[in-house]
């Protein structure tokens, strides 16, 4: 069907000729309209996919891949659950710990979430080690209550490095002067910053060996945290992990956890992708107005090759080809401005900063100040595939009817 007659003539009149220059805007305003929306959503979808990563590294800069509890809210057996998951190939740290809610007593008092930790091992679990701002987690030291502080927590309780706080355990203890609450005053030896407000705000890490004491944890941890390989393995992971172990310990990932955040970016981005992809849609659209154009200003063209002998199969491939080739040179100029565009959002968005004297993205309300970006390749193809789909089915129509043309009636007034 497609013979090179079909591609010459095609591609023939996609060049203007004396009175059809106005055809050749509405196809080069077509191509313009395609590549625009091309750009446009593979640039969303990349930043989209930065702010899924950004948050996604945030999250797990604080929280394991997966963690071991037990039901009894004690683990008497945490060694061999570490033992269990340090022999599993995919496992690559394990930490003991021991959380609960507290109430922290600086300059001024909050609420916040204390967890046990051995420093030599947290490491190999989490990257808050790498987010301190101030001290390390070095300086937890077994027996000198020392405690690590977000940074907004810090500010919070209106305490720095070297101040002493206290720390009020949920358990209290019974006394001459009857019930009071557990209490212990630590020295602050660190502030971290993993830029995510949650942790920020509520989190303080003690020393296991210090958490044990002060919450009276006999066993010495309330749980085991893990890291795997892949962390979009770690429902699997578990699962093994699980039927490994007994039934006294629950095994949960960081997918069940945060699952209504990342289900509420995942339908962020299908929703942004289906409305983007209406600006494609619309522009695709032209194409059936500028085939509809071609085809009613070439009706005696058409009958001439029809009464030479050409079939209604070659006069449909003309059209054919016709809207592919526009819809191709607005897909191609799309895709380049789109990889460009989002492969260069991190120059990009400084430089308008810079020349307009506005910030996107302040400080003072986002935690995530900068548009980060990750494009993938395969929503690249996607989106290409979608584009040259829809101007394939605009020239359906247009095509059809330019293969009905009478070759009688086109040139009666001829």
């Amino acid at each position: 069907m497609f013979k090179p007659i079909q591609a010459y003539i095609g591609l023939r009149y996609t060049r203007a000729k004396r009175k059809n220059h106005f055809i050749s805007f509405i196809s080069a305003i077509s191509m313009l309209g395609i590549a625009v929306g091309i750009t446009a959503l593979i640039t969303v979808i990349s930043v989209m996919n930065g702010f899924e990563q950004e948050l996604r590294e945030r999250i797990l800069g604080m929280l394991a891949h997966a963690t071991i509890t037990s039901v009894r809210g004690e683990m008497d057996q945490w060694e061999q659950a570490m033992l269990a998951s340090a022999n599993h190939p995919e496992v690559a740290g394990a930490a003991p710990f021991i959380e609960r809610e507290t109430l922290i007593k600086g300059y001024r008092t909050s609420g916040a979430l204390v967890r046990g930790i051995d420093p030599e091992l947290e490491g190999t679990v989490s990257e808050v080690g790498d987010k301190m701002v101030d001290g390390s987690l070095a300086d937890l030291r077994e027996g000198e209550f020392g405690i690590v502080l977000g940074v907004n927590l810090a500010m919070a309780l209106g305490v720095e490095s070297g101040d002493r706080v206290t720390v009020f355990a949920p358990q209290v203890r019974s006394t001459p002067a009857g019930v009071i609450p557990q209490v212990k005053r630590f020295t602050v030896v660190g502030i971290f910053s993993v830029g995510m407000h949650e942790f920020d705000r509520g989190t303080a890490l003690v020393h296991l060996g210090d958490a044990s004491r002060l919450f009276r944890v006999q066993s010495g941890a309330s749980g085991v945290r893990l890291k795997v390989t892949d962390m979009f393995q770690a429902w699997r992971v578990a699962r093994e992990l699980q039927s490994e172990l007994s039934e006294i310990f629950f095994i949960s990932d960081w997918t069940q956890k945060h699952a209504n955040l990342f289900r509420a970016v995942q339908i962020e981005k299908t929703v942004m992708f289906v409305i983007l992809s209406l600006i494609i849609a619309v522009a695709a659209f032209n194409i059936i107005s500028t085939l509809v154009m071609v085809v009613t200003d070439k009706q005696s063209d058409i009958a001439i090759l029809r009464t030479l002998g050409a079939s209604p199969a070659t006069i449909m491939g003309i059209f054919l080809i016709l809207g592919s080739f526009i819809g191709l040179i607005g897909t191609t100029l799309g895709v380049i401005g789109g990889v460009s565009l989002a492969t260069n959002v991190e120059t990009v968005v400084p430089f308008l900063e810079r020349t307009f004297n506005i910030q996107f993205m302040s400080g003072d309300i986002y935690y995530i100040t900068d548009l980060p970006s990750d494009m993938q390749w395969s929503d690249v193809v996607k989106v290409a595939a979608l584009s040259f789909s829809m101007s394939i089915l605009a020239t359906l129509y247009p095509s059809w009817r330019a293969a009905r043309t009478d070759p009688a009636e086109a040139l009666r007034y001829e």
